[in-house]
């Protein structure tokens, strides 16, 4: 497999910054060893108008055999033979795109240690592939790339030059050009959909790889037309697998939605109430009851659960009664943001002791959320289809079972208070539902029995004496810490 990366520049924005995205000097030509042959990298041409990039990979498809234990299926010697002749260690898309994924790895995670501020910067780019395997022709080539923001041409390579009426064989010639892409963008691309218009892979495809998909597409993929496509192609169609990966990819969508407004669309809707004086705003008001039935219950280490840009984290930070804090959302780019608030790369050695961010999913179990001492769930479960809640339910109050949890979400009664908001309209256009204070408090009694909390109401903001406040929350105790505060 071959693939070239160009770019074109000039004097003041020379091409061969290439070499610094890349990591690798357009002076030397590097090889490395894999387990699955050489993945070789030479430039070509390097000048200040233009630098091309060369990847050239050697498959050893012997070597490619012999990873495995060496035998076929129930070990018999014909099935161990039928591996060196089968096209299984032929996927070479599946091979390319994991050697881009070796050899530019810091260029994929848009890391440049000696100029930082190259990465961010989209650049001219042009890639070229002179064969690659698409099941679907140059049509689904373009249905794949043109969204991205890439102009296709995809040419098909007929099977004979000689013989024309043979018609075109599965391969293409193809060449991308984009100006507004980055780099890093531009390869994770490829990661992808190198093996997804192959449709085959050269290896066993697991649960890690959901994972792999999520993290390569993060920012492209939610709202990719081709989603589904891409999901299964990419899983080896694995119904399960690809199940999960579609179920994280709408969280995801919807997470990153929500993120649109830094304050959310409720908080906006704010400022047409009470006198001419400056309101405080509700996702203020919000936060400080948050905070403060944190320090009622005692709590030192929280989880932020759907912890979107961090403005939550910020304020627990200011009190160091909280030990630790952990910030938890599905959406890596909310979590891109929530660190820049923060300014953890600038943050000092003790304060940045005190806090976490990681990824995870609120629908499924994860052993990383265990052990702590409270856990908020703030303007959330409204964003998640109402089958989806029980998977969150047992998530937090099962599994992870924190002594304290606290849920915030709208009451749909204090809509009539908005002039604003449209009758029969909910607050935020990814709101699956908002509760009346009874709907809300039938849930969190319910969820408290079956999971061995007590649960008590508080109201947020001003509670109107006709349609209660604009948001709920509920205080879930644990019945055997109620029951030690009691003695």
């Amino acid at each position: 497999m071959f693939l070239t990366i160009s770019t074109t520049g000039s004097a003041e924005r020379p091409a061969t910054d290439l070499g610094f995205l890349l990591h690798k000097h357009p002076d030397k030509a590097q090889a490395f060893s894999t387990s699955y042959g050489t993945a070789h990298v030479l430039y070509p041409e390097a000048d200040a108008e233009r630098c091309t990039a060369a990847l050239l990979l050697e498959v050893d498809a012997v070597a490619l055999v012999r990873r495995g234990k060496g035998k076929g299926r129930g070990g018999a010697p014909d099935a161990a033979l039928a591996q060196y002749v089968n096209d299984r260690p032929y996927a070479a898309s599946s091979l390319l795109a994991v050697a881009l994924s070796g050899v530019f790895s810091s260029a994929m995670r848009g890391l440049c240690n000696a100029r930082p501020e190259l990465p961010a910067q989209p650049r001219p780019l042009r890639i070229e592939v002179p064969a690659l395997p698409a099941r679907g022709g140059p049509e689904l080539v373009r249905g794949l790339f043109e969204p991205l923001g890439w102009t296709v041409t995809a040419e098909p390579v007929p099977l004979d030059t000689e013989f024309p009426q043979w018609g075109n064989s599965r391969y293409i010639r193809l060449v991308l050009a984009a100006d507004t892409l980055t780099l890093a963008q531009a390869l994770r691309h490829l990661y992808v959909l190198l093996p997804v218009l192959d449709d085959a892979k050269h290896y066993w495809v697991a649960s890690d790889e959901v994972d792999k998909l999520l993290r390569a597409g993060e920012g492209w993929l939610p709202g990719h037309p081709e989603q589904k496509l891409i999901t299964s192609r990419y899983l080896s169609r694995r119904w399960s697998l690809t199940r999960q990966a579609m179920e994280r990819l709408e969280l995801v969508r919807l997470a990153e939605a929500d993120d649109s407004d830094v304050e959310d669309i409720d908080n906006a809707v704010e400022a047409e109430t009470e006198s001419e004086a400056k309101p405080t705003p509700l996702a203020v008001r919000r936060r400080d009851a948050i905070v403060t039935a944190l320090r009622a219950s005692g709590a030192a280490r929280v989880l932020d659960l759907g912890c979107g840009q961090g403005q939550l984290v910020q304020e627990l930070l200011k009190d160091p009664s909280f030990t630790e804090i952990v910030g938890v959302d599905v959406s890596m780019r909310a979590l891109t943001i929530a660190s820049r608030r923060l300014k953890l790369d600038r943050m000092g050695e003790r304060q940045s002791a005190r806090v976490k961010l990681f990824q995870s999913s609120l629908a499924y179990t994860d052993k990383r959320l265990r052990g702590y001492d409270a856990a908020v769930l703030s303007e959330v479960i409204e964003h998640l289809d109402l089958p989806r809640l029980p998977a969150l339910e047992y998530a937090v109050f099962g599994a992870a079972r924190p002594r304290t949890v606290l849920v915030t979400t709208p009451n749909v009664e204090y809509n009539v208070r908005w002039e604003s908001l449209p009758a029969g309209h909910v607050r935020h256009g990814d709101h699956r539902f908002e509760w009346t204070r009874e709907e809300f408090r039938a849930w969190a009694r319910h969820v408290g029995e079956r999971h061995g909390y007590t649960v008590e109401f508080v109201p947020v903001g001003p509670d109107d004496p006709e349609v209660g406040p604009p948001t709920q929350m509920a205080v879930f105790v644990t019945e055997t810490v109620k029951e030690a505060k009691a003695a």
